[in-house]
């Protein structure tokens, strides 16, 4: 059997520098203060490093970033977190060769919690080898590793996985001490051509559930950048969330703009439904909280909108209606219906908000409905922080959504279906459902899936997405409690 071991940093990926990884540890799994912390420590990270004490580096990053969180925590971010900023720069010349052998081993020197989970299941990998964290007895990591030395520990292991036979081939830097294990060794950059075995290749697996509030991968300039804004931002997204309150529907286009955000708007939307007349149903793709809200702005009246899983805070501080579904069929049916003989509403099919370029089934209830559906396309663009989150506090959606300098949002009104589309000419609610998604993802130049929100929650936050609602009270501490760090 053909085998490979492949170094992760530097080989499989394009960058060798693996701060920005702890980075998203100590921001996802502990917050600001810890981030902050080890921002100010990488011009010492960086001396040993340049000094050849690299190994001190590696070791002052692990302490900082995990010292007292629990072990389940860094699991988290490890599953929900890291695998998208990992792909992000996968180097695929290198990934070509690494796919085409029989046994695949990947080595890193981070700890092997913060990169097994996207190496076996995005990259494919049979085997991971990195360092070791301690972990106490009561599940919380001690910042420390197992070994003094952690390249000769990961040596070692190697040596150990292939007793038998040495491993066909090595990726790796030249300074990789496992490379002299293998049979053959080759350094980036790798010519595919001439090395690739014959036989047909994969693309590894796509990222589709993202979770975390970081857009960019933290590198110092950008952590420096996001440190420096966010008193900043936090004092704007206070203005825009007070503007948008107090602010009727058709002012608020203009205050938008003045105040940073940009909404661009595509195709004809409908007018509103006359008295007597029951009203249209708007079906979105579902990015983040903010669709109906700015679906309500772009049509310059406030368009009620179903929910199922809105914190009571971003209830409370909505601008526009809400209609909070129970998730049992048929009660919810009769409440849509209800709704839709007031006039128009506002429906996302997906269930939960999806950040990478694909959509989730469309739930086929909003079919069985109505025949007046007109598919709306909404997308959006951030700068800093993502409004969405699957693992942390949903309260805090529409601030980070507000925090971010210039947030773009792109709103495309499709036309209304023909009554051939609908279920009035015998197809089948399933069937209307999935025409209205793939219509919706060509508009987008997005991906069709059978995923569900229970798929996004488990993969997230390994449960099912039911959310136990709490008080107004106690959301408001978690928010307070999370931007305490800047008042101080």
């Amino acid at each position: 059997m053909d085998s490979v071991v492949s170094e992760l940093e530097g080989t499989l990926l394009k960058d060798r520098d693996t701060f920005s990884y702890f980075m998203l540890v100590a921001f996802e799994a502990s917050g600001f203060l810890r981030f902050a912390l080890l921002l100010i420590l990488w011009p010492v990270i960086w001396l040993l490093d340049m000094s050849g004490m690299g190994e001190y580096g590696l070791k002052i990053m692990v302490f900082v970033a995990t010292a007292g969180v629990s072990e389940s925590e860094i699991e988290s971010v490890a599953r929900a977190v890291l695998p998208k900023f990992y792909m992000d720069d996968i180097d695929m010349e290198a990934w070509k060769v690494f796919s085409s052998y029989d046994k695949r081993v990947v080595v890193t020197k981070m700890p092997r919690i913060m990169a097994e989970r996207f190496a076996k299941e995005y990259l494919r990998a049979d085997e991971v080898i990195g360092s070791e964290l301690v972990i106490s007895r009561f599940g919380f990591a001690t910042g420390f590793v197992k070994g003094n030395i952690i390249d000769s520990c990961i040596s070692i292991r190697v040596a150990k996985l292939f007793i038998d036979e040495k491993p066909s081939l090595g990726l790796g830097r030249v300074a990789s001490s496992f490379l002299s294990l293998c049979k053959e060794q080759l350094q980036p950059p790798f010519m595919t051509e001439q090395n690739q075995k014959d036989h047909q290749l994969v693309r590894p697996l796509p990222v589709i559930f993202h979770d975390g509030r970081l857009v960019k991968r933290p590198t110092p300039p950008t952590a420096l950048l996001i440190i420096l804004w966010m008193p900043i931002g936090i004092v704007l997204a206070a203005v825009r969330i007070l503007v948008g309150i107090m602010l009727p529907m058709w002012a608020k286009p203009y205050l938008s703009k003045m105040l940073g955000g940009k909404v661009i708007v595509k195709g004809k939307p409908p007018p509103p439904a006359s008295s007597g007349n029951s009203g249209v149903l708007f079906v979105c793709t579902h990015r983040t909280l903010m669709d109906p809200v700015v679906l309500s702005t772009v049509l310059r009246r406030k368009i009620p909108a179903v929910t199922y899983s809105l914190s009571r805070l971003s209830e409370i501080l909505s601008p526009i209606p809400t209609v909070r579904l129970t998730r049992i069929r048929d009660v919810d049916a009769e409440q849509i219906k209800r709704e839709l003989a007031k006039g128009d509403l506002v429906v996302c099919p997906e269930g939960t908000t999806c950040r990478e370029p694909f959509l989730l089934r469309f739930s086929a209830l909003f079919a069985e409905l109505t025949d007046q559906i007109v598919p709306v396309a909404m997308n959006y663009r951030v700068g800093f922080f993502h409004a969405t989150t699957a693992r942390g506090c949903k309260a805090l959606d529409p601030v980070f959504f507000f925090m971010n300098p210039r947030p773009v949002y792109e709103v495309t009104f499709l036309s209304q279906l023909p009554a051939e589309a609908t279920c009035s000419s015998g197809k089948s609610p399933h069937d209307v459902a999935n025409y209205v998604q793939r219509i919706l993802a060509a508009t987008l130049g997005f991906e069709c899936t059978n995923f569900t929100r229970r798929d996004k929650y488990r993969v997230l936050a390994g449960n099912d997405g039911t959310v136990s609602y709490t008080s107004f009270a106690d959301q408001l501490k978690k928010v307070v409690s999370t931007f305490k760090p800047f008042f101080h």
